[in-house]
């Protein structure tokens, strides 16, 4: 170990205050930029770091939330990412920031700058630790505020469990992250006021999807609009590495294309930190149709694969509030929506199906204190409700969040904190999601992960997702396959050519072709897939040769959904919806 009596700034100091000052901001409310007074190095492993603008001491309760938040984020052990920006580039972005309050000289034009991505951002020139678990555990010996200044000192003490750690190394971005990438909020910490919308026609929201380009959503300009990151073929090499299982066609498609928060999640359950997965279902129709079983699909291999639990929210209570239905027949659905989900082949003794207005009581504790953490103000910029809306529309979006939190399970996590929550969905869902991990580190929680599904279209084209309304846009799982064959000939909007000579010339658009978008989500033959999409595009397969191809899958899918189903009995729905201990976490 370094000689603790040489004051020498290294990379364990400089670590440890990236994760105290995220801490503090989350914490107390406070800007990012130009918080910082002044830091002192007393070793190389502890220190002091000085806020300005602090007005009144510290409550016990924010003390021991700030303490929380930096074991947290320790324990997760995220990864710091270094690089470098232009000067010019990085104010437009940032503003103030990335900075303390001394001044870089005007002369610099190239900043570094280190990030712990949704935490902090500096403008830094000091190395740093390739992640926050190389430092062992970071404990802040005491708070000390002075009034007349209005400064409050954190002296901490890093103890590092190593002597030999890994450095972050300086990396070239694509493009510069985005500011809601680096810190807990946009401009000012807190959940974001206003939803970034997407450009031109497009409107993607929790409750509609409305594309104008016949190619549907450009899921590049998405995930920079809405601030995640890249899904990508190292993170599907990831899960096979940990899991030792071949990845589902849907990771291996690229259909699964965004995530938050992935790689903290894999390393640490590289590393033996447990998590569980959270899903759910809105029983607004009688059974389900292909869209919806997507989820599920993924979700079923994910538990599988990790061998980790499950939880299910039926959220009977929204369908209630946003549709023209009785609160007993929203209930009713459910059950009867659950039938269909434990046919997906769910394991009883990993997976807890729950519907809100059952379980409520569970959940509400954690519910009081997500509302608690949003403002009317920031719930109608993020969901768009208006002044005619009910207002248990304002106060659906912290029942959703709850789930994402451990202790909303007692029965399962006990009272444990320190687990992580994995959350497959449609991007549509990500503004409930964002707005939760917002909120999770002010109530002493890990932020979920999350993993991005493209859309599933309606039969009709790309521009809109598969809804259960239209009777003419979906294939529900209660088809026969004269059905399914019937809607694909009939509705399915078609990339190839008018006629089959002009087929034969100029073969079909793939991109726009529906028969060929399903197939990429059903069919399980990569080499077939692949020959399909030659074949198709050069015109050697006929559009009746490739829906024809498309029936006997999803035929074949749906038929054997449908047996599941009926084997499916009102007690299996009970024992999964029964509080009870899960075996499987005790341990």
């Amino acid at each position: 170990m370094a000689d603790k009596k040489k004051a020498v700034r290294g990379p364990i100091f400089d670590t440890s205050l990236h994760v105290l000052k995220g801490a503090l901001v989350t914490a107390l409310g406070i800007r990012t930029g130009r918080s910082t007074l002044n830091v002192n190095c007393a070793t190389v492993n502890s220190g002091r770091l000085t806020l300005q603008g602090i007005e009144a001491p510290l409550t016990a309760e924010k003390e021991d939330l700030i303490r929380t938040l930096v074991r947290n984020k320790v324990f997760e052990n995220a990864p710091l990412t270094v690089f470098t920006a232009q000067r010019a580039d990085a104010e437009r972005l940032y503003g103030e920031t990335m900075y303390d309050s001394f001044n870089v000289p005007a002369s610099v034009t190239q900043l570094r700058l280190v990030m712990l991505p949704e935490w902090n951002l500096n403008c830094n020139i000091n190395p740093v630790l390739a992640s926050t678990g190389l430092l062992g555990s970071l404990e802040i010996v005491k708070f000390k505020h002075n009034e007349a200044k209005k400064t409050l000192e954190v002296h901490f003490e890093a103890r590092p469990t190593s002597e030999v750690l890994p450095l972050a190394e300086e990396v070239v971005m694509e493009s510069l992250p985005q500011l809601q990438e680096a810190v807990p909020d946009a401009s000012v910490e807190g959940v974001a006021e206003t939803d970034a919308p997407t450009d031109g026609a497009d409107k993607i929201t929790p409750w509609m999807v409305d594309v104008a380009s016949a190619k549907g959503v450009d899921y590049d300009k998405l995930i920079r609009t809405f601030g995640c990151s890249k899904l990508t073929a190292a993170h599907v090499a990831k899960i096979q590495e940990v899991t030792h299982v071949e990845p589902h066609r849907f990771l291996r498609r690229g259909l699964f294309f965004a995530h938050r928060d992935l790689d903290t999640l894999l390393n640490n359950y590289q590393n033996g930190k447990p998590f569980y997965l959270y899903t759910g279902r809105g029983p607004s129709s009688e059974s389900l149709h292909l869209g919806h079983l997507i989820p599920f699909m993924i979700t079923k291999w994910l538990q599988d694969a990790f061998n980790v639990p499950l939880v299910i929210q039926l959220t009977d209570d929204e369908k209630f509030l946003w549709k023209d239905m009785t609160l007993e027949e929203c209930q009713r659905l459910a059950r009867a929506n659950a039938k269909d989900i434990i046919a997906c082949g769910f394991d009883a003794s990993k997976t807890f199906i729950f519907s809100d207005t059952e379980y409520i009581q569970h959940l509400y504790p954690n519910i009081c204190k997500i509302q608690k953490c949003v403002t009317y103000s920031q719930a109608r910029g993020i969901f768009g409700f208006s002044t005619n809306d009910n207002i248990g529309k304002s106060s659906f979006p912290a029942i959703q969040a709850a789930p994402a939190f451990p202790t909303s399970f007692p029965h399962i996590f006990g009272d444990r904190k320190d687990i992580f929550c994995l959350i497959p969905q449609a991007i549509d869902q990500d503004p409930y999601f964002r707005m939760t991990r917002d909120v999770a580190p002010r109530l002493g929680f890990f932020k979920p992960a999350l993993m991005h599904s493209k859309f599933f279209p309606a039969l009709q084209g790309q521009q809109t997702k598969m809804s259960g309304s239209s009777e003419s846009s979906a294939i529900f799982v209660t088809d026969s396959p004269a059905q399914i064959k019937d809607k694909i000939n009939r509705y399915a909007f078609s990339g190839g050519q008018n006629t089959e000579e002009l087929q034969r010339e100029r073969g079909a658009t793939l991109e726009v072709d529906v028969p060929y978008q399903y197939l990429k989500f059903f069919l399980e033959s990569d080499e077939e897939l692949a020959q399909i999409g030659a074949d198709y595009s050069s015109g050697k397969l006929l559009t009746s040769q490739v829906k024809n191809r498309l029936a006997e899958v999803l035929s074949e899918i749906v038929l054997n959904h449908q047996e599941n189903r009926a084997k499916v009995t009102d007690e299996m729905v009970d024992e999964f919806m029964r509080v009870r201990p899960m075996s499987f976490f005790q341990r």
